[in-house]
């Protein structure tokens, strides 16, 4: 059998509700604050350069489905709170977002990406609040931990746990130091076994 995640192909672009996915292969999403890493994360996690990455915040302007070894999605949002997009691109966006999140039964967990140095902004707080709403099962990756020190990290790893404490995991993920990759992919794969017994 070959290794997990070692077939990775972009199945879909979706640049509005109408082409977005909610049936068939679980998702797995991973979401965040524009410009948290969140390209760089999956080409971290995937092992080669498939999403696009870019020094400028809010790049990604659709949702990207990845088709992980023909048995899930792991699939790219666009970045939330980047306040220099038109209004009438933000306003599509959301709900974009909100149609994806609501009603979604192939959505099995959302990965959301916090960089390690600031934590929790009120754009996080909002979409947090609204998983939860919703009853959307979600994760933290704390992304840019090469930017602190193991100390540093170790606090802000507590904080996050601290304040969500019900079955929350987190993840230290970073590209540059190449760690964090093992324990995340072993997680989806715990995830996706316990959706085939």
């Amino acid at each position: 059998m070959p290794p997990f995640f070692s077939r990775i192909a972009l199945f879909r672009t979706a640049f509005n509700i109408k082409g977005l996915i909610k049936e068939g292969y679980s998702q797995y999403a991973f979401a965040g604050r524009s410009n948290v890493g969140k390209s760089t994360l999956l080409n971290y996690l995937f092992n080669q350069k498939i999403a696009k990455t870019s020094a400028t915040p809010g790049k990604t302007r659709s949702v990207n489905y990845y088709l992980i070894d023909e048995l899930f999605f792991c699939v790219d949002l666009p970045g939330y709170g980047y306040a220099k997009a038109a209004k009438s691109e933000q306003d599509l966006w959301r709900k974009v977002l909100e149609s994806y999140f609501e009603n979604n039964p192939a959505l099995k967990e959302v990965f959301l990406l916090v960089d390690s140095r600031h934590l929790l902004l009120e754009k996080d707080e909002q979409m947090i609040e609204w998983l939860q709403y919703l009853g959307v099962p979600f994760s933290f990756v704390l992304t840019k931990t090469d930017k602190l020190t193991t100390n540093q990290l170790a606090k802000q790893t507590e904080a996050i746990k601290n304040a969500y404490p019900k079955n929350r995991s987190v993840f230290p993920v970073s590209s540059l130091k190449r760690t964090g990759r093992s324990e995340l992919v072993a997680y989806i794969d715990d995830l996706q076994k316990g959706l085939a017994e």
